[in-house]
C-alpha cells in the first residue's frame, strides 16, 4: 500500500522548527517521525503532503519521495504528528472494507482509502494536499495513538523513543560494536550499546547504558573523558568533545558537535553545542551554533509549569521542565542566557548580557534593548558559508524558502510595529 504522510493545521504549533521542513522531518529518538513511519509500515511507495511554501525544498531534501502528488491506488494517509509504533501499525492494517479514518479525539491520525473511494471523492486531494475536512465524511474509529502537539512533546517522549529505536536496530544488527573502542574507554552495560562502523570511542570516555540504551551512529568520534548516559542517541558523523556530559534523553542528528552539559534535548542535523554551558529539555534546529557558556534554564524557581509563546498565544505546557526551542541558522554569542520556555526563530543572531525575551522573532539581530532585523542578503551569505564548511551546497529551493520565511517575518514585524 502507498503511504502518504500529511501535515494538518497544527503544524503551526511547531514553528520555528518547521519553517524550513515538514513536521515529519522532526526528530524524536534516533530517527525522524517520517523515518519511523516508513520503517514500521514498509509501504510500496511514499509521498508527502506538505504546505505549498516548503514543497520545492522538501522535494529537494527527499529525492525519490513524491511531494504533493495525487496517489493513484490504495493509500494509508498518516498524520505527520503521529509517532508510529506497533499498536498503530496493527490498527492501520486491520482488514476493514471501505474507507475509514483513525481518530484520537479531534485529531485525524490516519485515513485509509481504497481505489474506489479515491475515484468517487475527487475533493479528497486538492493540489496533491490531503483535504482533512473532506476525510471526516468516512467512518471513524477511535484508536490509541501517540500524537504530538508541541515541540516539548517530542522532548518529553525522546528517551522512550530512543529505547524503541534501539530495540528495532538491535534486532537487525549482527555486530553491535562495529566501531573502534580504545583501551581505557568504558562501556557500562555493553549489551545495551550500538556503535556504528567507523566510530571511535577514545580513552577515558564512558558510555553508561545501565539505565537505558545508547546508539552511536557511523563515523562518530567520542573524545577522551566524555560521558554519555543512556538513553541517548548520537547520529552519524557527530563529534562529542573532550569532557562532554551528555545525559539521558538526548538525541543528536547527523553531523552535530556536542560539548558542555546536555540533558534531555534534541538536536536536528548540523547543530553545534560544543562549548561549556547547559542545554536542558531543549530542541535545536539545523545549523544552530551556541557560543561558549550559553546556558538555558529549563526549570522555574517556583517549580511551576512553564508557559511558552506558540503562534502568538501564551500556552501553559503543563510541564515542569521546558528549555529553549531555537530555529535553523540561529546563533548565540558567548555567555548568552535563556529563560525557561524561550522560543527563538530562524536566522537570529543573539549576544550581550541579560535574558533575551521569551519570544524572539525570526531574523532578529542584537541584544535586548537593541534588536534590529537581520538583512536577508547577509543571512543567506552566512548560511551558504556555514553550510559549505560541512560540504553542503545551498540549493536554489532552499535559498528561495529562506527568503520567503524572511519576507513573512518582515511582514509580521511590520504588523507588530503598526499595532
Amino acid at each position: 500500500m502507498h503511504l502518504c504522510i500529511f501535515e494538518d493545521p497544527l503544524y503551526r504549533n511547531f514553528f520555528p522548527l518547521v519553517s524550513l521542513r515538514p513536521v515529519s522531518a522532526l526528530r524524536c529518538g534516533a530517527d525522524t517521525l517520517q523515518a519511523k513511519a516508513i520503517a514500521m509500515l514498509s509501504p510500496s511507495s511514499v509521498s508527502l503532503s506538505v504546505r505549498a511554501q516548503i514543497a520545492l525544498q522538501t522535494a529537494d531534501e527527499f529525492p525519490g519521495i513524491a511531494v504533493n502528488e495525487l496517489p493513484e491506488g490504495p493509500v494509508a494517509c498518516v498524520n505527520a504528528r503521529v509517532i508510529v509504533d506497533e499498536a498503530f501499525v496493527a490498527a492501520l492494517r486491520k482488514r476493514v472494507k471501505g474507507p475509514r479514518i483513525l481518530v484520537q479525539g479531534e485529531t485525524i491520525a490516519a485515513v485509509v482509502l481504497d481505489r474506489r473511494s479515491l475515484e468517487e471523492n475527487p475533493d479528497l486531494f486538492i493540489g496533491g494536499l490531503l483535504n482533512v475536512s473532506a476525510a471526516r465524511r468516512f467512518p471513524a474509529e477511535e484508536t490509541t495513538v501517540r500524537v504530538v502537539r508541541y515541540p516539548w512533546d517530542l522532548v518529553r517522549m525522546n528517551a522512550e523513543e530512543i529505547a524503541r529505536d534501539f530495540r528495532r536496530r538491535a534486532a537487525r544488527t549482527k555486530k553491535r560494536i562495529a566501531g573502534k573502542v580504545y583501551p581505557g574507554a568504558m562501556l557500562v552495560a555493553k549489551k545495551n550499546i550500538l556503535i556504528g562502523a567507523g566510530s571511535r570511542i577514545k580513552p577515558g570516555a564512558v558510555l553508561d547504558a545501565e539505565d537505558g540504551p545508547i546508539i552511536i551512529g557511523k563515523d562518530v568520534t567520542v573524545m577522551p573523558n566524555a560521558v554519555i548516559q543512556g538513553p541517548a542517541s548520537i547520529g552519524d558523523g557527530c563529534v562529542v568533545k573532550i569532557g562532554a556530559k551528555v545525559y539521558h534523553g538526548t538525541s543528536a542528528g547527523p553531523h552535530c558537535k556536542l560539548g558542555g552539559e546536555i540533558e534531555s534535548s534534541i538536536l536536528q542535523s548540523h547543530a553545534n553545542k560544543q562549548h561549556d554551558g547547559f542545554l536542558g529539555h531543549s530542541y535545536l534546529g539545523s545549523w544552530v551554533n551556541l557560543g561558549a557558556d550559553t546556558n538555558t534554564s529549563d526549570l522555574k524557581n517556583t517549580y511551576g509549569t512553564v508557559r511558552v509563546v506558540v503562534d502568538g498565544s501564551d500556552v501553559d505546557t503543563g510541564e515542569m521542565f521546558v528549555g529553549l526551542t531555537m530555529g535553523d541558522h540561529s546563533k548565540t554569542g558567548i555567555n548568552v542566557m535563556f529563560d525557561t520556555g524561550t522560543i527563538v526563530g530562524v536566522g537570529c543572531n543573539l549576544y550581550g548580557a541579560g535574558l533575551p525575551p521569551k519570544f524572539v522573532p525570526s531574523f532578529t539581530w542584537g541584544q535586548r534593548g537593541a534588536f534590529t532585523g537581520y538583512d536577508i542578503e547577509k543571512c543567506v551569505e552566512t548560511a551558504r558559508r556555514v553550510m559549505a564548511r560541512r560540504q553542503v551546497s545551498m540549493s536554489r529551493a532552499y535559498e528561495e524558502l529562506l527568503r520567503a520565511v524572511h519576507a513573512e517575518a518582515s511582514s509580521q514585524a511590520a504588523t507588530r510595529g503598526a499595532n
